[in-house]
């Protein structure tokens, strides 16, 4: 397929929206962009709205036996020193998924006007979907406490919603920081799973002159606590590649008066479920241990984040199968897991999910730097990778291995994760 036809409109778009970052669900303009451009592409399209700024479409109104979501998420991240940041919002798009979405927008044109998508044995829709990087979330809650959305993660609200009831599999492309000598791919590339701790110690105030022999001083069990935390490190299992980070998060406290409150918060990502569970109890025990020795009190929040991602190694083998056959694709890393975190983890617990990487970048996902530098091969070379892909899927795709979990059974594995014992 000539994805070259499209170039340059589609890299316009990309630019106008790296150049207009918004946070997740506030992506207006995003979303009106992006459907600008589809209405442009197809007169005649129809979509769904959800989740404040989500939406999705389908190519064709065929029903067939299997159907696949090709999913870019529209929000850009918090980060008010990047070189291209919104100095309203402090958002950026230095995550890469402005890009995400001008391949979505790229792959839709060339199948929509090739007529190519008439030949897969499954249908294909498109979902566009907002609030994939977790962060500001006193807007998010204030979202939650009007009843606008359940979760602060966006594929999570969608599968509350239903937006994913009808779909069989899901497909996600991603950018890969740092700079390659070679156009590269990158496919089973676990991702950790995420929750959050909030230890609110409490102890006894009194003057810390006069009579400190009373007190109950709350910033002394949280440094109990968090050296209790840096020695327990050598009992953690490498292979989980976990990732604790305990902060300060609130207390007032004076130097005359012994403190008698802190809250001490830490993310805890793991590559597992189960180990998740097994560090958040020891961080618990910590917490209560260091409480007890020094006669205070803790109470705890656990809140939950992402879900560890775990590639789908069957769905992988047509990403490789297509990489074996491509020659304007150098270069392929397999089985590279990273402690980052994506709400895909959640879909994925739900039905197979990959996620394939793309070089084409120069700076750290995340930092101040953070920008495409070739193209051509983001907007032209990947896309029609990726019919690859599609083509090496269709008619070849084993249902018998295909799993299916409902929305209930998240939020009871959700559940079991935050319980506090």
């Amino acid at each position: 397929m000539d994805f070259s036809k499209q170039y340059d409109a589609i890299k316009q778009l990309a630019d106008q929206i790296y150049a207009n970052p918004e946070l997740g669900y506030k992506e207006t303009k995003t979303k009106a962009r992006v459907l600008d451009y589809l209405q442009q592409v197809n007169p005649n399209i129809e979509w769904t709205d959800f989740s404040t700024t989500g939406f999705r479409t389908t190519l064709g109104s065929e029903k067939k036996d299997l159907h696949i979501a090709f999913i870019a998420e529209l929000d850009a991240v918090y980060a008010p020193s990047h070189f291209r940041a919104d100095p309203e919002n402090g958002a950026a798009h230095n995550c890469g998924h402005y890009t995400q979405v001008a391949i979505a927008l790229a792959l839709y044109q060339q199948l929509f006007e090739t007529k190519a998508y008439e030949a897969f044995d499954f249908q294909l829709t498109f979902i566009f979907v907002p609030a994939e990087e977790y962060l500001d979330l006193p807007y998010r809650e204030k979202l939650r406490k009007q009843g606008s959305i359940t979760h602060y993660g966006g594929k999570p609200e969608a599968m509350r919603l239903g937006v994913f009831d009808d779909i069989d599999l899901s497909i996600c492309v991603h950018a890969i920081g740092g700079e390659f000598d070679q156009r590269t791919i990158e496919i089973n590339s676990d991702l950790a799973g995420f929750l959050y701790k909030k230890y609110h110690f409490k102890g006894k105030a009194t003057h810390a002159g006069l009579d400190p022999f009373s007190s109950v001083n709350a910033y002394n069990i949280s440094t109990l606590f968090n050296t209790a935390v840096g020695l327990s490190r050598q009992q953690l299992d490498e292979k989980h590649q976990v990732r604790i980070n305990p902060i300060v998060m609130n207390s007032d406290m004076s130097t005359n008066v012994i403190p008698n409150h802190i809250t001490v918060g830490s993310d805890l990502r793991t590559q597992s479920v189960d180990y998740m569970k097994e560090v958040g109890d020891r961080l618990d025990a910590a917490a209560t241990g260091s409480a007890h020795a020094l006669m205070g009190e803790v109470a705890i929040d656990t809140q939950m984040g992402y879900l560890p991602f775990k590639q789908d190694r069957y769905l992988s083998t047509f990403v490789a199968r297509a990489f074996d056959k491509n020659d304007s694709i150098e270069a392929m890393m397999n089985n590279n897991p990273i402690s980052a975190a994506g709400d895909i983890g959640d879909l994925s617990y739900m039905m197979p999910c990959i996620q394939i990487g793309y070089s084409g970048f120069t700076g750290k996902i995340h930092g101040d730097d953070f920008i495409d530098v070739d193209p051509e091969y983001i907007y032209c070379v990947f896309p029609a990778f990726l019919v690859d892909v599609l083509n090496e899927m269709s008619g070849n795709l084993d249902q018998e291995k295909i799993y299916r979990r409902s929305y209930q059974d998240y939020l009871q594995l959700i559940a079991s994760i935050t319980e506090t014992k």
